[in-house]
């Protein structure tokens, strides 16, 4: 049983003797312990007549002021690291393609899978290329929209389209006569010649193509490579794409700034010949420069739903997404539609309980790895979803961006350790809390209530100690001054 300090002075003031306390742990007391008791034991010996003149100054056993306890350190206010979007997840996707959509022939042999929204969001002549090619499926369709102004400039400087035929049969494509920048494939397959729009492109089509990670097949953008391009610098040249960064120590740096010429990467080409001019130092600003371009692509890929291949099914509506950055930069995605799950090979995904701007916010943190709040956010809603994908970053980033759980706890932590001039300075403020957090102070206050007790009683025995010290000088003095004015003896005369 542990003893309160009221009754250890009890148990003192009934044997005489001083009272004291001691804490290994927090290594108080044990000096005052040892000092005071050197003091009592000389006092003792002062009635020796020895000792009487030699032990007059020593003082009687200090008074011990109370424990004051450490105060507690502020709450250390973190945010989760986001997740990891550094270049293992993008050329993770380059070695094990999941939702691969697109095949690179390199030399009529070699084939590399890869996807359109990383090659179009980071390289111009890619995303003219793609744009072209869905302008083409659209243009097979018998009735066609009215086309926006860059869709009509595209339509002109590529080619036209032939009406359907009455049989339902897919339309065939004719070069534009007005330039014949591209020409048809002989045949009944969907495609076109590239030759006289790019050197870097030979042809590109729509073909049945088996799966490499589910092995069932689906439809894929073929594009044929120019015939010069070789599998080791070309490899590299899409690492860039994938990540905006280029290796130092790559050998076929010559053949590398060649495929960057014919793709028109020009930004690749400089890199190369800065680490040829050893000022490789220089390439950092230049990735830096490549993600703020490709975050600004693929925004406006996401708000137009350009080279989506997944939709979510919300509540409110629906919103079209982009695979391949939802698998390297979310594990749950990364698990849904990498892993044996339905959603994986289906097109559509429904998310119950799910609003489009919580959706849309969630898909540009992903996409960008920022998060913008919107009017028309409700920031539980956007908790909850951010929540449910595994994402303690993005609840960490809505939470202080409203000010929410962690302000919360430097508040409680700033009243504990201010609670009596709080309590001085508004006590109906004070009165007036919960009771939950009247409990919260009443355990959590610095100084604690025991401490104030002690350091009360403290303060009352250094009055009275203080108190019996000066009556004891004024004792002495008076003593002093009487043995000096006592009368002479006669017997001096």
């Amino acid at each position: 049983e542990i003893l309160p300090p009221e009754r250890g002075r009890e148990v003192a003031k009934e044997l005489g003797v001083p009272y004291y306390e001691t804490s290994v742990v927090a290594q108080f007391g044990v000096k005052d312990v040892f000092d005071n008791a050197i003091r009592a034991a000389l006092i003792s010996r002062r009635h020796l007549q020895f000792w009487k003149s030699h032990l007059r100054n020593v003082q009687r056993p200090l008074l011990q002021a109370p424990f004051l306890p450490p105060k507690p350190p502020p709450p250390i206010i973190t945010v989760p690291p986001p997740p990891t979007t550094t270049e293992e997840h993008p050329v993770g996707l380059l070695e094990d393609p999941h939702c691969a959509d697109v095949i690179l022939v390199l030399q009529e042999r070699q084939k590399i899978f890869a996807h359109k929204i990383y090659l179009a969001t980071s390289s111009s002549k890619f995303y003219d290329l793609f744009i072209m090619d869905m302008q083409n499926e659209e243009s097979d369709r018998p009735i066609r929209g009215p086309l926006s102004g860059r869709e009509l400039l595209m339509r002109a400087a590529s080619f036209d389209v032939c009406e359907s035929s009455d049989d339902g049969d897919r339309a065939n494509l004719r070069a534009c006569t007005s330039d014949g920048t591209l020409k048809d494939f002989e045949g009944g397959r969907r495609g076109r010649v590239l030759s006289s729009w790019s050197r870097a492109f030979v042809s590109i089509q729509e073909e049945l193509v088996e799966d490499p990670v589910t092995y069932s097949p689906r439809p894929m953008t073929v594009v044929h490579m120019d015939q010069s391009m070789q599998l080791g610098p070309f490899r590299a040249v899409l690492r860039y794409l994938y990540t905006g960064q280029l290796d130092e120590n790559e050998k076929e740096l010559m053949h590398i700034a060649h495929i960057a010429e014919l793709l028109e990467v020009f930004d690749l080409r400089m890199m190369v010949a800065n680490i040829l001019n050893n000022e490789a130092f220089m390439n950092q600003e230049i990735t830096k420069a490549f993600h703020v371009r490709r975050t600004n692509r693929v925004k406006e890929c996401l708000a137009k739903g350009t080279f989506s291949d997944v939709v979510f099914k919300l509540d409110d509506g629906t919103i079209m997404a982009h695979k391949p950055l939802l698998i390297s930069s979310c594990d749950w995605m990364a698990a849904m539609f990498g892993g044996p799950f339905v959603e994986s090979c289906t097109k559509e995904v429904l998310f119950p309980n799910t609003t489009r701007s919580s959706m849309r916010a969630v898909l540009e943190y992903l996409y960008t790895g920022r998060f913008c709040s919107r009017s028309d956010l409700d920031a539980m809603e956007l908790i909850v979803l951010a929540n449910r994908l595994c994402l303690p970053h993005l609840v960490a980033l809505t939470a202080q961006f409203h000010g929410a759980q962690q302000l919360t706890g430097w508040c409680l932590h700033h009243i504990c350790t201010n609670y009596n001039s709080i309590c001085r300075k508004f006590p109906r403020d004070m009165k007036a809390k919960s009771a939950d957090n009247q409990e919260y102070f009443e355990k959590h206050r610095w100084p604690p209530v025991w401490y104030l007790k002690e350091d009360d009683h403290y303060q009352r025995a250094r009055k009275e100690r203080d108190k019996e010290d000066y009556l004891y000088q004024r004792r002495q003095c008076k003593r002093k001054w009487l043995f000096w004015n006592l009368p002479s003896s006669p017997n001096s005369h």
